[in-house]
């Protein structure tokens, strides 16, 4: 029996997590189709553009993603302490973005009808409002909210029903910076490996493509969660930008060309600081998704988890210590 998502995603534990959807009516529903030659790719082009629609409105930031052919990777932060700190407008601004909410929420979202709304209705917004609060930092709503609608989407260009997707998207627990780092990697490399691009710039529909585009002009995706800055901090990922962006360039010449040869400087020094040797971190870019299950991390990070979440095992622990060590 599958495990239960509350089962999968604790906020105590981590507020980062990898997760992956994948097709199954036939082996390309967002490429060309094998068996017709019809070219889907401009389905691509509706998940990216509905991901970064849905991270701006949950309070869910994306830190990587990769649209593939026949699957998706992302990802997430759940930013909790932002969802906590909207006001009732704001909550119900951001719901309206993506849902039609309730008669009464779009009256209290009108500045001319707002003050006219009697005592009982402000209560049922109040009870609205925190409900949709709720469902905006909640990892199952984003993640729901980005599948169903490409399904509708497919199956009305398909001009048929059925499932699009597979019935539920696999979930990894990102327990430290080295597996946050890792997983990212693996995920923006995604096209590399496939053998559909070539280099990290030309990898389209992948968050990489914007940063290395963003980068270009000095800046930082505003649609991506940022690499850290003096200016942003412990509310940035765990390195600089160049550092990472050199590891994953290295990365994937690595893999396109099967030859490591010698490793920027740069690279080496984030190595370092992780404390992962180089060919722990080309088995983890190449396979990482397949290295753990539901939780990923240094050993010590799971046996935290084993101990507070009171599990009697957890399955990647060697993984953990062969390519993390303690």
């Amino acid at each position: 029996m599958p495990t239960a998502r509350n089962q999968l995603v604790s906020l105590q534990d981590t507020p980062f997590y990898h997760c992956i959807s994948r097709c199954v009516r036939r082996s390309f529903l967002c490429g060309v189709d094998a068996y017709t030659g019809i070219n889907y790719e401009h389905r691509r082009g509706w998940v990216e553009k509905r991901l970064l629609a849905l991270s701006g409105a949950f309070a869910i930031e994306i830190c990587a993603f990769a649209v593939m052919s026949n699957h998706t990777h992302v990802v997430l932060h759940v930013n909790t302490q932002q969802a906590a700190a909207w006001s009732t407008l704001e909550v119900l601004t951001r719901w309206h973005r993506l849902f039609a909410g309730t008669e009464v929420t779009r009256r209290y979202c009108d500045d001319e009808q707002r003050d006219n709304l009697a005592s009982v209705e402000l209560h049922l917004v109040e009870r609205k409002a925190e409900l949709y609060r709720t469902r905006l930092a909640d990892l199952s709503w984003f993640m729901r909210s980005l599948n169903e609608h490409i399904a509708r989407e497919a199956n009305k260009e398909d001009e048929c029903t059925g499932r699009f997707w597979e019935g539920r998207f696999k979930s990894q627990a990102l327990l430290d910076e080295q597996a946050l780092l890792a997983c990212m990697a693996y995920v923006d490399l995604n096209p590399i490996r496939s053998g559909t691009a070539s280099t990290p710039e030309q990898s389209d529909f992948t968050s990489i493509q914007m940063r290395i585009r963003a980068a270009l002009q000095g800046k930082q995706p505003e649609a991506l969660k940022p690499f850290d800055s003096s200016e942003l901090g412990l509310h940035a990922l765990p390195c600089h930008l160049n550092d990472y962006l050199e590891l994953v360039e290295f990365t994937g010449r690595v893999i396109r060309d099967d030859k490591i040869g010698t490793i920027p400087a740069s690279c080496g020094h984030l190595l370092q600081r992780l404390d992962i040797d180089l060919e722990s971190w080309m088995e983890l870019s190449e396979g990482f998704e397949y290295q753990f299950c539901h939780l990923a991390g240094r050993l010590h990070s799971l046996q935290h988890c084993r101990q507070t979440d009171g599990m009697h095992r957890i399955r990647g622990s060697g993984s953990a210590k062969r390519l993390f060590g303690a």
